[in-house]
């Protein structure tokens, strides 16, 4: 048998050792974990930060010894809202304006009813308005809930909130005197329907819950006529239906002091609007009626 050469035996040891090399960094490489790819940072939904700046843009912050009091109530109203915890795009746009029956709200006023609530509010402590603050027609109580808020806010101890509502729901109109109301015959809506014991406990899961709030429980005929108030300093109608609101009227609009503020919150539904018209015709009111949005007005009594 032939030897194999000098020559041979070391292309033999080369080759062998080429291919344990190549052997060894194939488990090397298959041990090395591959970084993986990385991904871009998710950016924002547009829609999602154009609705909130549109929110933002509603709630001002005066700096100074404010800041935290607009802070605070910036805040209470974006919880009675529920424009915090709202995530789909189209019911937070509704919540804005207040276009909508909201299921966890406590009010259904938009944000521009509630700043011009506000603003109202904080004009009678500033202009030491006398009196009390009422709404008549509160459903879950958001809006005296805000009221109440804003007293706390600015260390007010001498007037009282008002809630006025059946905590039935609507009445059912009086389709004999008021036939066109027929459309709005929402009597038999249990979504409307909010006991004072809940409303109470919505105040109390604000804090707000005390002796500064009272309670007024019934129809209007029955519970405004004789109301243990003597001066109110803002008023608030929410009542929808001509009756109803020309009621409130009746019975409030008298102990609203100069300088207060008178706020119709449904001005809008032709129904309400002529109630106001020929109540204010009726007394020879002619203050300047001023327009909050697409549902409400407002004007300062002289």
């Amino acid at each position: 048998m032939p030897h194999p050469s000098r020559r041979s035996i070391h292309r033999t040891g080369r080759v062998a050792a080429l291919a344990t090399a190549l052997a060894l960094g194939v488990t090397l490489l298959a041990q090395t974990p591959i970084a993986a790819e990385k991904k871009p940072a998710a950016r924002p939904d547009s829609d999602e930060v154009r609705v909130t700046e549109r929110i933002w843009k509603l709630l001002a912050v005066r700096k100074g010894e404010d800041e935290s009091r607009d802070l605070y109530l910036n805040l209470l109203k974006l919880s009675l809202t529920d424009l915090l915890y709202e995530d789909e795009l189209e019911a937070r746009a509704k919540r804005i304006s207040g276009d909508d029956w909201p299921s966890r709200a406590y009010t259904m006023t938009g944000l521009r009813r509630l700043n011009n609530l506000q603003t109202c509010v904080e004009d009678v402590i500033a202009n030491d308005v006398p009196g009390d603050l009422i709404e008549a027609g509160a459903w879950r109580g958001g809006a005296t809930i805000l009221m109440r808020g804003i007293l706390r806010a600015y260390g007010v101890t001498d007037r009282t909130v008002w809630v006025a509502d059946s905590f039935e729901g609507m009445p059912k109109p009086d389709l004999e005197t008021y036939p066109h109301e027929l459309q709005l015959d929402l009597s038999n809506q249990e979504y409307l329907a909010v006991s004072q014991e809940k409303v109470e406990n919505n105040f109390r899961r604000y804090g707000l819950l005390d002796g500064q709030v009272r309670f007024l429980k019934g129809w209007f005929k029955d519970s405004l006529p004789d109301a243990p108030i003597e001066k109110l300093a803002v008023l608030r109608l929410d009542a929808d239906l001509y009756e109803s609101t020309s009621q409130a009227l009746e019975y409030l609009y008298p102990k609203l002091q100069s300088g207060g503020c008178l706020i119709v919150d449904d001005y809008f539904i032709k129904a309400c609007r002529r109630a106001v018209h020929d109540y204010r015709r009726e007394n020879g009111i002619t203050e300047k009626i001023v327009r909050i949005d697409h549902k409400a007005v407002y004007w300062k009594k002289r």
